[in-house]
């Protein structure tokens, strides 16, 4: 046995091999195809740079760039009763849960928290449609109610970013209790004189659409988001005739009055703080962290 080709040489080119690249460098757009390195799609806030897809985000990278700084505390949302029915489909109900958690890194398929941002005071809850579809369980109700109380026990506007598929099965008749709940949540909302704003993301249906993401005092979407309850698919099967190019569609929605804007990922932001300090009857934002200039004296004789 040659010791120096069958033991050393191999482990020399262990060494010095190359690197295997790891599979998520790189996405491709479900729009238009094209393939996007990791971190310019990040930079862009996970729009596509080619066709302006606006993609999946996360919670806490809506936050990230939400938030000024980036800084924001996360409100603790009540713990249901986990698996009321002892449900089972093809797994059982908790496995689902440890799957999805493990999958995404969060407890629950809606985050809450509170920050400023153009330094106005707010709270704002999201969905995340990772976890489950962003699907609405008792879970999803105590976050909203959590998010209402907060922003009234300290006077703050109420932003919520609505991603779901409509209510989560394995809860049943509990997860359609949470339309009356979250509806109520709103109305306390509304009766503490605080506005609740209302991002619609792609997609967001059923139940959710029932409920208190069409109750916003002011309605705005991202570019091309589904939003209905039943979807296109099962209505056409019904009537049985073809639908509008872009039926249910933000920009469908908007040109029939259901919505009040369709804005751009990128210039979200700024339109919240323009929008939310217009609600509080607040002075215009200012560009940057310096006071406006002080009008200078006319000069005499001008």
């Amino acid at each position: 046995m040659n010791w120096i080709s069958n033991y050393v040489r191999p482990k020399i080119n262990s060494l010095f091999s190359r690197r295997e690249t790891p599979d998520n460098l790189w996405t491709k757009c479900p729009e238009c195809g094209t393939m996007l390195f990791h971190r310019e799609l990040a930079e862009n806030l996970r729009v596509c740079t080619s066709c302006d897809h606006h993609m999946q985000i996360s919670p806490r990278e809506r936050f990230k760039a939400l938030f000024d700084g980036g800084i924001f505390t996360e409100i603790d949302v009540p713990e249901p009763v986990q698996d009321p029915l002892g449900f089972r489909d093809q797994k059982k109900y908790p496995d689902r849960l440890k799957a999805a958690q493990k999958a995404t890194g969060e407890k629950e398929a809606m985050l809450v928290a509170e920050g400023e941002i153009g330094r106005t005071p707010v709270v704002v809850a999201a969905q995340d449609f990772s976890f489950m579809g962003g699907s609405m369980g008792m879970y999803v109700g105590n976050a909203v109610l959590a998010a209402a109380r907060r922003a009234i026990d300290r006077k703050r506007p109420l932003i919520l970013f609505s991603a779901a598929g409509g209510a989560r099965m394995q809860e049943g008749i509990l997860s359609l209790m949470q339309m009356p709940r979250t509806t109520v949540a709103v109305q306390m909302l509304k009766e503490a004189g605080l506005p609740y704003i209302v991002v619609l993301t792609h997609p967001t249906t059923g139940g959710v659409t029932a409920s208190y993401a069409m109750l916003g005092d002011i309605q705005i979407a991202e570019p091309n988001a589904l939003i209905c309850f039943a979807g296109p698919r099962v209505i056409q099967q019904t009537i049985g005739e073809k639908l509008p190019e872009g039926f249910q569609r933000a920009e469908y929605l908007l040109d029939h009055g259901m919505l009040d804007r369709v804005t751009h990922r990128k210039n979200l932001r700024d339109e919240l703080i323009s929008i939310t300090r217009m609600l509080l009857r607040e002075t215009p934002p200012i560009k940057g962290d310096l006071a406006a200039p002080a009008q200078a004296p006319a000069e005499a004789g001008k």
